[in-house]
């Protein structure tokens, strides 16, 4: 039986480095929700040079690919051109460590991955298990958005499997 990997947000650069493809780990922590709507909106403030003064720490974080809504959270396609055309900027210029969602991405994103020491895991969709691990909400900008504005979510224990670290992919 394959050891689960407890680890705890924000993510050290270490943590993130010993991560293999393949592995099973349990997040637990503050984790930032956002997708297609609002992920732009994130990069273009963090490549603007203004996201500081939104008060948002992302460094070391996670950004789940998905909306907040009363049903529960569960995982979109993170390749859709907004979600994966967002993962460079918010690991170089964000300092998200891990991007979670679901699908396969390119290869050439696996490759920006490694070189900014980020991976991208998946998640099942089970959308009521993950809101049974949920334990807190908070819409922290765009509530114009309704349930795709940035959300910071305070979970326990989400199981997540890495799907790629150090220029591998599960996906080749």
């Amino acid at each position: 039986m394959q050891k689960i990997i407890e680890l705890r947000t924000p993510f050290s650069e270490d943590a993130i480095k010993q991560l293999k493809v393949g592995d099973v780990i349990s997040i637990s922590g503050d984790i930032f929700c956002g997708r297609d709507a609002v992920l732009p909106r994130v990069c273009k403030e963090l490549e603007a040079g203004s996201w500081d003064k939104k008060g948002i720490d992302l460094k070391g974080g996670v950004i789940f690919h998905t909306a907040v809504s009363p049903a529960g959270v569960g995982p979109t396609s993170s390749n859709k051109l907004e979600i994966e055309g967002s993962f460079e900027v918010l690991s170089k210029l964000g300092g998200i460590k891990m991007h979670l969602g679901k699908g396969a991405i390119k290869p050439e994103t696996v490759k920006m991955l490694a070189e900014n020491n980020a991976v991208f895991a998946i998640i099942p969709p089970v959308t009521a298990l993950l809101e049974s691990q949920t334990l807190k909400r908070e819409c922290v900008a765009w509530p114009e958005l309704g349930m795709e504005a940035l959300y910071r979510i305070k979970v326990k224990n989400y199981q997540v499997i890495i799907a790629a670290a150090n220029g591998k992919s599960i996906y080749e």
